[in-house]
């Protein structure tokens, strides 16, 4: 376990990152009821910060947790309390705590990012209920993860019914068919990613146009390129689909490129 830089807690302020904060009776813990955020932090500052926490607010609120109230003076003591430059801010609302963590990144993304993922495809169950939040139950990702190392990939992409491409594990998917960018809908019922509101909104600056829908897995397998995007590994190209490669384009390192450029600011979006 990647050992954390700083912690603080509600009502509480900093505490040793190595001390445990929540209650052994919190219902985060017996059954997995809490909602969360990762935010990337980039020269020292939390990105897109704004976006996270209000995502944090819907999720709470589908939850019925408390209101995460004072989240983003939160997360700003524990990113100033790290000192770092680069690293992952992670913010928890459990029934009874509301928490912020800084930790390092996690190693190799700028190799992996180089090389590609290759990702497998699994049959996803609908999310009934818990469409659109971000809990912290996260078994069913974890499983998929572990079902694509078993096959020697890097990551899992969900197929819904008819073989609908979804969404990876923990991130959002895109394809390029030569000036369109195209991406599952909400309306699929994938996470809505602020990473992925981001990429939309610079995607559209740098000239390219966007496709939302419903795809089956064929429409990927023939993109001039395809990616994900997440907060943490931002975009990273795939380099392969069940074992059959893909091209690499230009799309996901110049927009990768642009996105580097965003810090506490959500990019302005017309669309």
């Amino acid at each position: 376990m990647t050992a954390l830089l700083a912690a603080a807690v509600a009502g509480v302020g900093l505490v040793d990152p190595a001390e445990p904060v929540f209650h052994p009776d919190d219902e985060a813990l017996l059954r997995g009821a809490a909602a969360f955020e990762t935010v990337r932090i980039r020269r020292g500052r939390p990105v897109l910060l704004r976006p996270h926490v209000e995502r944090l607010e819907r999720s709470s609120r589908s939850l019925r947790l408390p209101p995460p109230e004072g989240a983003a003076a939160l997360a700003a003591e524990a990113t100033e309390a790290a000192g770092t430059d680069q690293g992952v801010l992670r913010l928890f609302r459990t029934g009874m705590t509301l928490l912020a963590t800084v930790g390092p990144l996690p190693a190799g993304l700028v190799a992996m990012r180089g090389r590609g993922i290759a990702v497998v495809t699994v049959r996803s169950h609908d999310a009934g209920l818990l469409t659109g939040v971000k809990a912290t139950s996260y078994a069913t990702a974890l499983a998929a993860v572990a079902e694509a190392e078993r096959h020697g990939a890097d990551d899992a992409i969900y197929l819904g019914e008819g073989g609908t491409v979804l969404e990876a594990t923990m991130s959002n998917v895109w394809w390029r068919e030569d000036d369109v960018l195209v991406t599952p809908s909400l309306a699929t019922g994938v996470l809505p990613g602020v990473t992925r509101g981001a990429v939309a909104a610079i995607a559209r600056a740098a000239g390219y146009r966007i496709r939302e829908g419903s795809f089956t897995l064929s429409s990927l397998l023939r993109a001039d390129e395809a990616f994900t995007s997440s907060a943490v590994r931002e975009i990273m190209p795939v380099s392969a689909v069940d074992g059959r490669e893909l091209s690499r384009g230009e799309a996901a390192a110049r927009l990768q490129e642009m996105l580097e450029d965003i810090t506490d600011e959500y990019p302005e979006d017309d669309d």
